[in-house]
């Protein structure tokens, strides 16, 4: 007997649309080339290996039982999927990547990132898209581990290789800061050491998954509340459950409202040079979508988008 997977074909699924569309067996037949028998032994053949009736015998046209119409309703979509993937093949041996996983340093704006997705989907290009959340040391490694294509954040400057290259986005200012009922608020600048090290520091954790990952800012013996990313760190501050040194440009709507205040310390602010690196550093070895995406990276407007726009 067969098998769902013998008679399930696309000509199959075709068919039973023709039945569909021209109302009865035999107009069905005629479009398609066959004698009318023929057509109702496939048709019998399907319902014999799904084990349903998919029309109604009783009427004297093609009346689709409920099986039916639900075997109608998913073959659409399958032979719409086929239609999908054999599209996608062809573009794809034009020379764009199947799927581009992108790692984003939590320090990036995550609203200009989905702006050029959205950019980059109105090209209607075959590649997919995937987007990796990391942290500092995190970001790079996803890039030397295979886990990503192109890197968005990296603290560190990317080492150049054959395989690794990296471009420089910009510098981010940091600045300490602390919510205006955290003890700190009040006290006489500029914070010392010793003054840190008494009140709670609030830390954004590596992603890297070997190793132990970068310590930025941290004091020794110092109590450490440890969160997932940088709006994580910003939200628990804007609570007063800490303090520490954040981005310049996502604090400062925060501080022009006074939810945030901003303290001098002794440590001078940090300033963080930002780049951005990919894997395949010649053009020959990169794909149609990483291209793209390089491209719009190296625009001075989206580097400042990227570092700024939060």
């Amino acid at each position: 007997m067969q098998t769902p997977r013998d008679v399930l074909t696309p000509d199959a699924l075709a068919m039973l649309q023709a039945i569909e569309r021209l109302g009865s067996f035999a107009a069905a037949a005629r479009a398609l080339g066959l004698v009318p028998s023929a057509l109702t032994y496939r048709v019998r053949q399907i319902e014999d290996a799904l084990d349903v009736l998919l029309y109604d015998r009783s009427s004297r046209q093609a009346k689709l039982t409920a099986a039916g119409k639900e075997l109608l309703r998913e073959g659409a979509r399958l032979l719409s999927d086929i239609d999908a993937v054999a599209n996608r093949v062809r573009r794809v041996a034009t020379g764009w990547e199947s799927q581009l996983t992108i790692a984003v340093d939590s320090i990036i704006s995550k609203s200009t990132v989905m702006e050029l997705c959205e950019r980059f989907f109105q090209l209607n290009a075959p590649t997919r898209i995937k987007l990796r959340e990391e942290t500092l040391m995190g970001t790079l490694e996803s890039l030397h581990a295979g886990q990503s294509d192109l890197a968005i954040g990296v603290v560190l400057e990317p080492s150049t290789s054959a395989d690794i290259h990296g471009k420089l986005l910009g510098s981010v200012n940091f600045v300490y800061a602390v919510a205006p009922h955290h003890p700190l608020a009040a006290s006489p600048e500029p914070l010392t050491d010793a003054m840190l090290q008494q009140h709670r520091a609030v830390a954004v954790a590596d992603s890297v998954q070997r190793g132990s990952g970068l310590t930025i800012g941290l004091l020794g013996g110092q109590d450490v509340f440890t969160v997932a990313n940088m709006q994580s760190k910003l939200d628990a501050q804007l609570r007063g459950l800490g303090g520490g040194f954040v981005p310049q440009s996502m604090a400062c709507r925060f501080v022009e409202t006074g939810r945030l205040v901003v303290k001098k310390t002794e440590r001078p602010n940090r300033v963080v040079r930002v780049s951005y690196a990919w894997r395949g550093a010649t053009a020959r070895g990169q794909g149609k979508a990483l291209q793209w995406w390089l491209k719009q990276l190296d625009r001075p407007l989206t580097k400042t988008a990227l570092l700024e726009q939060h």
